[in-house]
């Protein structure tokens, strides 16, 4: 597949004085300044994360009035109820919530809601069983911000919410004791990007001041916030960073049972990175609310006993095994379904249909045809008598505005920029189909369907040292607005050494002037043709450090090839 190469843009100016005061390699600072790092005070606090950077929890909207609702439950005995919902960000923030909890108060519960049974976020059912059990006060955690109507509900049956949330909130707020939420307005918070699980942490933080608690208390949890940050795709700048940071450092140093256990099952040995949460942790935990009941990962989080934890861990294991078995045969089936129409190649969108398949992984179905078939992709199942299923985009196009314009054809839709969700009548399919190929033609730039690759710098294979790529570790964690950098190199040539692998990979010997170093490019076999043509290349890729035989040598992890202009 095309990729264009987006080349990066810097104040040279500015990178220069950042060099002068830095001492480090130019190509650094120049991603620095990219990245808003443009002083040595702001490079420090990013290279030196302190948890003393982290914000004063009171600053947040209404934290007073939260700390003061809980406080008072306890003061008067009620029975309070942590509520979330069924993905990480959900899981972790009630783990973290209800351990806190119940390390200094007896009457504490949990609730997920069921993701089929009852959806996303607050439910009716959730409520009942607050009434029903006697919960006077729920702690709602990653939504709760839209349920307008089941928290005044809510009120009616005499039981007040605490909503903890990070999501956008709408015009009208839901009639809640306290909202805890930076992105609401006249919410000063100065840090506006947390996810579910950090607010609820900010909750924590401002209870154990209160309580008179050591600050250490609530650094307990935060391996649980790394997870949620690492999973639910939120920026790793400010705040997120230092949390991930030093998240990542407990779950190396001393995690919870529940990641050991996770970890442990996985066969993890060596020092756990960023994408480990990312590909490990959040795949086997968001399987438990895809394939059964997510109920059981929050078991894991504030399990004690390492033997129940590993059974938990081998439930979790068990559900992630379903959903890749499932996840692999329907993208089978609808790559077939995709081929076989003799008109897919002049589309500008991909919807595929059949009854039955698991709506629990078809969201992850669309991302992977989307690697295949570059273009807003939907996926959708049968549920009971409508159809539903899941949408998702390609960089920088609005996905939510073109579902939006199909609204006539569905019965309900929701989501943002990038994902969304929606259900419709089976007689509107074909319809809704045709609609959406237009509203999306109409109004998506044709480069859009051409996969982006964002380039941090261009370097010499002579910038390619140790010391460099010690200080590109220091940048980590990577994640989104701080993504590892992806490097371009120019006017290289095969050294003759180059080989096909697997008959699917290329292992590249390359070099440039007198330097050579080895890349390893996957799936790239078809373009193996350019290499032995002995011409000038360039290549875009990532550097990695390869461990063999006790030897560690640094190595490019190519990403594309093309010829040289």
């Amino acid at each position: 597949m095309e990729k264009r190469w987006k080349l990066p843009v810097w104040d040279a100016n500015t990178v220069l004085q950042l060099q002068s005061s830095l001492k480090v390699n130019t190509v650094i600072c120049q991603i620095l300044v990219q990245r808003g790092i443009d002083t040595f005070e702001k490079a420090k606090q990013f290279f030196r994360p302190q948890l003393s950077d982290l914000h004063s929890p009171w600053l947040m909207k209404d934290m007073d009035l939260a700390v003061e609702r809980v406080l008072r439950a306890f003061h008067i005995k009620e029975k309070i109820l942590v509520y979330g919902d069924y993905d990480v960000d959900g899981t972790t923030s009630v783990a973290c919530m209800f351990r806190f909890l119940q390390s200094v108060y007896p009457t504490v519960g949990f609730y997920i809601p069921h993701r089929y049974r009852e959806g996303y976020g607050i439910s009716q059912q959730g409520i009942h069983y607050a009434k029903e059990n006697g919960f006077s006060l729920i702690i709602s955690l990653d939504c709760g911000i839209k349920s307008i109507e089941l928290i005044q509900y809510a009120k009616e049956l005499s039981i007040d919410f605490i909503v903890c949330d990070h999501h956008l909130p709408d015009n009208q707020l839901p009639p809640a004791v306290a909202i805890l939420n930076p992105k609401q307005i006249n919410c000063n918070y100065p840090y506006k990007e947390l996810c579910g699980c950090g607010v609820g942490f900010k909750l924590i933080t401002a209870l154990s001041e209160k309580l008179g608690l050591a600050a250490s208390i609530s650094y307990e949890y935060i391996d649980l916030v790394a997870c949620a940050i690492a999973a639910d795709i939120v920026p790793l700048t400010g705040e997120n960073r230092t949390l991930a940071y030093f998240g990542l450092k407990k779950v190396n140093e001393n995690p919870c049972v529940g990641i050991k256990a996770l970890l442990q099952l996985a066969g993890m040995q060596k020092e756990i990175h960023i994408n480990n949460l990312v590909f490990i942790i959040a795949p086997r935990v968001n399987a438990a609310g895809r394939m059964d009941d997510a109920k059981k990962a929050v078991q894991l989080f504030i399990e004690k006993d390492m033997q129940a934890a590993l059974q938990l861990a081998e439930m979790l294991h068990n559900d992630n095994t379903d959903r890749k078995e499932a996840d692999t045969t329907i993208t089978a089936e609808a790559l077939t379904i995709i081929e076989n129409d003799i008109n897919h190649i002049h589309k500008k969108t991909t919807v595929v249909y059949q009854e039955h398949w698991h709506k629990g992984v078809v969201g992850i179905v669309a991302s992977r045809l989307i690697e295949k078939h570059y273009r807003p992709t939907i996926v959708l199942t049968k549920s009971g008598a409508y159809i539903t299923g899941s949408a998702r985009s390609v960089a920088g196009f609005n996905l939510y505005e073109a579902i939006y314009a199909c609204r006539d054809y569905l019965m309900g839709y929701g989501g943002h920029f990038a994902a969304a969700g929606l259900t419709l009548k089976a007689e509107n399919l074909s319809a809704f189909s045709q609609a959406f190929e237009t509203a999306v033609n109409e109004t998506i730039d044709p480069n859009l369907l051409i996969p982006e690759i964002c380039i941090a710098a261009e370097v010499q294979l002579k910038d390619i040292t140790l010391g460099f790529y010690n200080i590109i570790c220091q940048m980590e964690p990577f994640g989104p607005e701080n993504m590892q950098p992806v490097f371009l190199i120019k006017n290289l040539i095969d050294t003759g050494y180059s080989k096909i692998v697997k008959e699917e990979h290329i292992r590249f010997v390359l070099k440039q002037n007198n330097q050579t170093i080895t890349g390893i490019g996957f799936n790239m076999a078809h373009l193996f043709p350019l290499l032995a043509a002995q011409k000038l290349i360039d290549v875009v890729c990532t550097i990695d450090l390869n461990e063999y035989m006790g030897e560690k040598n640094l190595q490019l992890r190519v990403i594309d090839v093309k010829p040289s202009a």
